[in-house]
């Protein structure tokens, strides 16, 4: 069922016209106010005039490309930001991500997909209030890894470490399975289940990018692949978190 209420603005930065008549219609069912730009300087510049809820942005656009324009809304917006691109190599996916988007779809990509990534992004961005007594108290992992659910915070030897939305709920979903392993297919379920709820399928794409998302929060934990210290690579199936 499509949502009546305004859900606010959200910015479309693309430059194909049928893409973007698609993302268009796609985020006006869901209940935006839709602008939209051809150009990633013209992208910016929407940004910063409406302050958007959500913004997606090609990766190639006929002037900065879709990086550069995460990069320079990072330096003034906390707007939600979906990249779509046509490349499905990791190294493009993971600069993505690292310059700022919260989320990255590769094309041909289904409405119903976008609109799933959009509003799972916007339910971590705090759009759905969770009642005190459901959030766990924070937990300390081998006195050194600190994760609250609560504030959606995690603290390593008690430097705060600058996780994005998507990022934080992967590590609580491993961390929540105390120690059993969560199938790459499990963990895109979790972090986009109304993608699921409305008939699509988990592929390989959402598995490289739950991989492109273990990546980065291994990096930022300074955890090794090859020695971790706290998610292990299980051959085949998954990952698995080591702690309490």
């Amino acid at each position: 069922m499509d949502e009546t209420w305004d859900r606010g603005v959200a910015v479309v930065v693309e430059d194909d016209d049928d893409i973007r008549a698609l993302i268009e219609f796609t985020l006006r069912q869901a209940g935006f106010t839709v602008h939209a730009a051809v150009t990633g300087a013209q992208g910016v510049a929407l940004v910063k005039a409406h302050s958007p809820v959500v913004t997606t942005v090609d990766v190639s656009l006929p002037d900065i490309d879709g990086f550069e324009v995460v990069r320079r809304l990072r330096t003034f917006s906390d707007t939600v930001v979906v990249m779509l691109t046509a490349r499905v190599g990791e190294p493009d996916t993971l600069m993505g991500l690292e310059v700022g988007a919260d989320e990255y779809v590769t094309k041909p990509f289904r409405p119903r997909e976008l609109r799933a990534r959009v509003d799972a992004l916007l339910r971590r961005a705090g759009r759905v209030t969770v009642p005190v007594a459901d959030v766990p108290e924070p937990t300390t992992v081998d006195g050194h890894l600190e994760i609250d659910p609560a504030r959606r915070t995690v603290r390593l030897d008690g430097e705060l470490v600058q996780l994005t939305r998507t990022e934080f709920d992967l590590l609580a979903v491993l961390h929540g399975a105390h120690g059993r392993t969560v199938a790459k297919g499990d963990l895109a379920a979790e972090l986009w289940p109304d993608q699921y709820r409305y008939g699509g399928q988990v592929t390989e794409a959402d598995h490289r990018t739950v991989e492109v998302h273990v990546a980065n929060v291994r990096r930022k934990l300074g955890d090794s692949p090859t020695s971790p210290r706290f998610i292990h690579t299980v051959r085949g199936l998954g990952y698995r978190f080591e702690g309490p």
